[in-house]
């Protein structure tokens, strides 16, 4: 190519970076501020949109959620954006970085979600249990977050009832959660047994596979961004040397 037109390659390429990160820097500022909002005032929040919860606390996960993603994509947005309008091979290699951090991190929980299923539960039966027998009952956030996961999952525990045995809530309500017993009143061993409700854990894991197909194609087309974002901050990066 001519020198023309490969700065005139250069200047378009350059534009798209320009404008796909601010559209990034936009949507991340848009969903943190929308996490401020839902955790600051939830009630508001679902009077707009709508009561998606008996609870109005179970916003509280879901804000959380929103504030991570959106500060991410609001520093992504901005290296990307900044580093292409000022031409700056330190920002662009930031951008590069924290893009290549985030593409690693995805494929190593999706090696560890397929491959290492069995392990990753004996993981977090090790790590979860003995937290919800100190914690489930005791702190307020904990318990929420789990009732809401239980209700909404149909699930108890993170393996099944006996996960509650010997814990806090079953000393001093001597019984298991209502999520253990189909929401029925009285939960003891004997009804729980019967009703034999899976742990969240299985539960979680049967919905994804259920939806394997839609959240194959998400992730699919996600990591077709973030490499062709790379590859875009790369291209930019090796060119200022030839300027």
């Amino acid at each position: 190519l001519s020198p023309g037109a490969k700065m005139g390659c250069f200047t378009f390429i350059k534009v798209m970076m320009i404008l796909f990160n601010l559209a990034i820097f936009l949507s991340g500022g848009t969903l943190l501020g929308v996490g401020i909002w839902v955790k600051v005032d939830g009630e508001s929040f679902l009077k707009i949109f709508g009561t998606l919860s008996t609870s109005i606390l179970q916003v509280v996960n879901v804000a959380y959620l929103l504030i991570v993603i959106g500060a991410i994509l609001l520093v992504i947005g901005f290296l990307g954006c900044y580093g292409a309008q000022k031409e700056s091979k330190c920002l662009l290699m930031m951008f590069f970085s924290v893009v290549l951090i985030i593409f690693i991190a995805e494929v190593a929980a999706a090696v560890v979600a397929l491959v290492f299923t069995g392990l990753a539960e004996t993981l977090l039966t090790g790590l979860v249990t003995p937290l919800l027998k100190e914690k489930y009952g005791v702190d307020d956030t904990f318990t929420e977050i789990w009732n809401v996961t239980m209700t909404q999952v149909h699930c108890c525990g993170l393996n099944n009832y006996t996960d509650f045995d010997n814990s806090y809530f079953y000393e001093t309500h001597q019984g298991y959660p209502r999520q253990c017993c189909d929401m029925e009143d009285t939960c003891n061993s004997t009804v729980a047994a019967e009703m034999a409700v899976q742990g969240c854990f299985k539960q979680i894991l049967e919905e994804i596979r259920t939806n394997a197909g839609v959240a194959g194609g998400v992730a699919a087309g996600i990591a077709a961004l973030e490499i062709a974002a790379m590859a875009v901050s790369m291209y930019l990066y090796c060119r200022l040397d030839e300027k």
